[in-house]
């Protein structure tokens, strides 16, 4: 501890010598603790060994487990303090934040379980937990210690006596604990109640010299009350290790600049004391009774009440107490170079108030106390550690964000990711009635341009956000070869599910499993073996909070989702013209043409001479928007089964009594519709229409039968098909996944499932799905008689904590859980050989579950924002 930072303290000169004047050869060296937060539950983690793994012998562990230490570099300069606790603290925010944790700088965290935590693992603590039981259990505390350098133990010991009324005052500023387990105290500072019970706190005892105070704690560890030197615990005190003495009744305080207040203030009171010690001035002791009673009203006002004036023995508003003893100090500061800092600092802590005030007022804006410990997050990380921030009762955006485990953008010490700051600068730079505004103007825009999708029955306007998401193009990449690699096994399994079946007979899926698959249909056999099945691939993405991608789902039969991916770019381009992809940011305007060449490719001969139509089941679909988008921007017609005549020939768009050929038809409906939906001449279109593709008058793109490879339980053998069809191993993770039709599955599925995420095989656009920990004990005995009845149609997966990314609302930035979709096309090149190409569109879409839901679709009311692929 004291003796980690004191190792570089020097002796001061000597009292008559010509330096010892100058307030500049008074050192100065800060202790700071911090308790370690978990960023999910906001409740402190007893995780502090793991947090100090790696950092300097400047890091140590505390009493609790829950508590690490840091000790400043030895400094002349209030600025080359700030530098280094600057420095300090974002070194341990960077090892926090590697093990996904938090640091709080606070007397103490509204929520906290003591049974969870522990001592340190060493034999001092173990011995002070048998001596001290619940006093250490409950020791779930954090101060500030300043050391100011002395030359000797007489001087520290004359300087403690002398300093000891004044105090209270920088108690009442560094005042931070006004929770303790879950309640407010009432108190500023509750930190200095827990820590009054020790039996060697308070004030300093009034002693002639350095040899009478090394006799009391001669006397104090032979009564056996304490065991050693380190348990002096006084307000101020000679160190017992270096030629320091020290400050140790304050609160930890989240913002340094507080921290450099006190030191401020604690020198000027060393260097006075020191200078009417060597003028042989009257010390005038005041009783410990009167001390005690000054700090029990700072600890209980903080800022915003009375002190006692120790002068007058009466109570004086704050403000005056504070401002009298920094007036008083003024020589003693100008001496040391600090008056300025020191006045600007001072009116900045009574202009914002104590930490404890500001606890308060975070806690009432929704009375939750995980916004109190979001509070201290953000001020101890020093994500406003500019010199001498100007106070301000209105919190920034990253302030008031509800910071979640995983988070993509926001880290845990509350500052954006490197790629994430331009634009959270440019959001904090829009107040909030400006960020609404151009909600609004989204919205009108969204509504003018009929950018929609059907929830429930009901059009509205696509939900599209405002602040995008940025993955750098290393990641992308990765994702990208991963991507192609289980594209193309899918399209491989899809024609040996319609061809040989190797994959029954090398043993990697049972043929009943197979056949009872609700994707597979008689109408793939139509499909010519020459053409490619699965023509546009929709692969959604998962983040867990680890950073980890995983593969969650293939959508091969109508993926939806390209065009708002491209539109998020543009809309974002008119209405939040602030926020520019950096340079080298992939464009996503030319997915389109990618698009239509790996579907013009399907007619087997040069694209330039193709047409393209998109088939859609019109202006009811869900998806209307996207569909006749995606037609004007590939140049495509598009047509409805009504506008269809199919003849032995081919198939040909119906306007106006002409016929116009179709060479590529682009299926945008479910095939189910397709069966049975009338032509342009009244007939079914369906059966006719495979016949033309059988006799390869027109290619279907995407192939009917297409359902078995997005079937649930096939995904989980999609790994087996890797391996099978390319011989690879495969490059992306998947979830793990429980196929309820294996009698083993089942049970392991049964026991477990308030834990896992049930899902019908057939299901798709998050239809039927069932997150276990959040549903009732009703709807789990429900869902456990669908499962009992029909195993084969269930799969489960372990539930995967989504990643999350800041959304804005209401001009607000909230955290949504998100997902990633990437679109990949298969082309065959006639020229080339058959061996199918694969192409990761650059037009990945970003889906945003709704508040409160993991659930990301578009058809169970989720929406999209822009993903920038960033260099």
């Amino acid at each position: 501890m004291a003796a980690d930072l004191g190792a570089a303290f020097s002796p001061a000169p000597s009292p008559g010598s010509a330096a010892a004047s100058n307030a500049a050869q008074l050192s100065l060296g800060v202790e700071e603790e911090f308790h370690v937060v978990d960023l999910e539950t906001r409740r402190i983690a007893p995780v502090g060994p793991r947090v100090l793994e790696g950092l300097p012998a400047n890091f140590g562990a505390e009493l609790q487990r829950s508590v690490v230490e840091t000790n400043s570099s030895v400094v002349h300069t209030l600025d080359d303090l700030r530098r280094d606790l600057v420095s300090v603290r974002r070194q341990l925010g960077s090892a926090a934040e590697h093990v996904g944790v938090g640091v709080v700088a606070a007397g103490s965290v509204p929520l906290v379980d003591t049974a969870e935590l522990g001592v340190t693992s060493n034999a001092r603590y173990a011995q002070m937990l048998a001596d001290y039981q619940l006093l250490v259990r409950e020791q779930v505390i954090c101060g500030t210690q300043v050391h100011v350098g002395v030359p000797d133990r007489d001087r520290a010991v004359a300087v403690a006596r002398r300093v000891s009324a004044d105090l209270p005052v920088l108690l009442a500023l560094s005042a931070s604990s006004p929770y303790w387990l879950g309640e407010d105290t009432g108190y500023a500072s509750y930190r200095t109640f827990v820590w009054s019970r020790w039996p060697t706190s308070g004030p300093f005892p009034e002693v002639a010299d350095a040899a009478a105070y090394d006799e009391l704690i001669r006397e104090l560890i032979g009564s056996s009350v304490i065991t050693d030197v380190g348990m002096i615990y006084f307000d101020v005190r000679p160190s017992a290790h270096v030629p320091t003495i020290e400050l140790r009744l304050c609160d930890a305080t989240p913002r340094v600049d507080d921290v450099l207040l006190l030191a401020g203030l604690f020198r000027a009171l060393v260097l006075r004391a020191g200078q009417e010690e060597d003028a042989g001035l009257p010390h005038h002791p005041v009783a410990s009774s009167l001390i005690r009673a000054a700090m029990w009203r700072a600890a209980r006002a903080g800022l915003e009440g009375d002190l006692v004036d120790l002068r007058d023995r009466k109570p004086l508003p704050v403000q005056q107490v504070v401002r009298r003893l920094v007036d008083d100090l003024r020589p003693q500061l100008e001496e040391a170079g600090d008056w300025e800092t020191v006045r600007h600092l001072t009116d900045e802590a009574l202009l914002g108030g104590s930490s404890a005030s500001r606890q308060r007022a975070a806690f009432r804006a929704r009375e939750e106390l995980t916004d109190v410990v979001d509070l201290l997050l953000l001020e101890t990380s020093g994500a406003d550690l500019e010199p001498h921030p100007e106070p301000t009762a209105h919190l920034t955006l990253a302030a008031r964000y509800e910071l979640r485990k995983g988070d993509e953008a926001i880290r845990a010490n509350r500052r954006p990711t490197a790629a994430f700051a331009p634009v959270l600068s440019a959001l904090e730079a829009l107040p909030t009635p400006h960020l609404e505004a151009r909600e609004r103007a989204r919205d009108r825009q969204q509504t003018e341009r009929e950018v929609t999708f059907t929830v429930d029955g009901e059009t509205r306007p696509f939900p599209i956000d405002l602040v995008p998401r940025l993955i750098e193009q290393s990641q992308w990449r990765r994702l990208e070869r991963g991507l192609k690699q289980r594209a193309l096994a899918l399209e491989a399994f899809l024609h040996d599910v319609y061809g040989p079946r190797s994959c029954v007979r090398a043993g990697l899926i049972p043929a009943s499993m197979l056949d009872a698959a609700p994707g597979l249909r008689p109408s793939g056999a139509l499909v010519p073996v020459s053409a490619v099945r699965a023509n546009v691939i929709g692969t959604d993405l998962v983040r867990d909070t680890s950073g980890t991608w995983r593969v969650l789902e293939d959508n091969l039969r109508v993926p939806s989702g390209l065009a708002y991916a491209m539109h998020a770019r543009d809309l974002l381009a008119t209405v939040m013209p602030e926020l520019t992809p950096p340079l080298g940011t992939l464009p996503t305007d030319d997915a389109a043409s990618h698009l239509a060449y790996a579907l013009r490719s399907a007619a087997g001969r040069p694209a330039g001479a193709v047409q393209l139509a998109v088939l859609t089941s019109g202006t009811g679909d869900s998806a209307w928007w996207e569909h006749k988008t995606l037609a004007a921007r590939m140049h495509a017609d598009l047509v409805q089964p009504k506008d269809l005549v199919v003849t032995d020939g081919g198939v040909y768009r119906l306007e106006h009594g002409r016929r116009y050929p179709i060479d590529v038809l682009y299926r945008r409906l479910d095939e189910d519709l397709l069966d049975h939906v009338p032509g342009a001449d009244g007939r079914p279109l369906g059966r006719r229409l495979l016949a033309a593709v059988r006799a390869g008058g027109v290619a279907l793109a995407n192939a009917p039968g297409n359902g078995v490879g997005d079937d649930k339980a096939i995904y989980a053998k999609v790994p087996d098909f890797i391996r099978h069809f390319l011989g690879e191993e495969p490059l992306l993770e998947g979830v793990p996944t429980y196929i309820c039709a294996d009698p083993s599955a089942l049970e392991q599925v049964l026991d477990r499932m308030p834990e896992l995420v049930l899902k019908p095989v057939d299901g798709y656009g998050g239809a039927g799905v069932t997150i276990g920990p959040d549903a009732s004990a009703a709807e789990l005995d429900a869902l456990r008689q669908q499962v009992l009845l029909a195993p084969s149609r269930w799969v489960a997966q372990d539930l995967v904590k989504l990643s999350t990314h800041p959304t804005l609302v209401n001009g607000e930035l909230k955290p949504r859980n998100v997902d990633l979709r990437a679109f990949v096309v298969l082309s065959r090149d006639p020229e080339q050989g058959v061996a199918p190409h694969a192409q990761v569109l650059s037009a990945p879409l970003t889906r945003v579950a709704p508040s409160g839901s993991m659930i990301v679709n578009s058809s169970r009311g989720g929406g999209a924002k822009d993903t920038w692929l960033v260099p």
